[in-house]
Formats: structure tokens, C-alpha cells, sequence
């Protein structure tokens, strides 16, 4: 059985995409929690921008895992 280079390729996207949107995930959570609990008031802004944020992070890996797997059915 043999893998090919590319199949390789496609695994390690798949892990560092995942990777990165967790990191980025927690940071933007993170904050927004800490600026929660520094001025509470603010809660819905925070929380519209950080589903912002988080939909942003989340883009980059889909668009990731999208081009390896369109270069792997090449």
C-alpha cells in the first residue's frame, strides 16, 4: 500500500487549519470574556464582534481545507 505525497499534503492542511482555527478561536473568546469582566455593560457589542471575529477565523481553514482537496483531485 502506498500513500501518495499529496494525500500527506491534504493531512497536514487538514491539521493545521484546525489547529490555527482553534488557537484563533481561543484568543477571540478570550477577550471577549476579559472585556466582559472588565466593563460588563458592553456585553452585546462584545459579543456581535466577537461572532465577527470568530466567523473570520473560521473562513481561513474552510478556504484552506477547500484548496487541498481541490488539489488533491488534480
Amino acid at each position: 500500500m502506498s500513500i501518495d505525497v499529496a494525500t500527506i499534503g491534504v493531512g497536514l492542511t487538514a491539521a493545521g487549519a484546525a489547529l490555527g482555527a482553534g488557537i484563533g478561536n481561543g484568543l477571540v473568546i478570550s477577550s471577549m470574556i476579559s472585556g466582559m469582566a472588565r466593563q460588563p455593560e458592553l456585553e452585546g457589542k462584545l459579543r456581535s464582534n466577537m461572532f465577527i471575529g470568530v466567523g473570520l477565523v473560521e473562513a481561513v481553514p474552510i478556504i484552506a481545507i477547500a484548496i487541498a482537496f481541490m488539489l488533491l483531485g488534480r
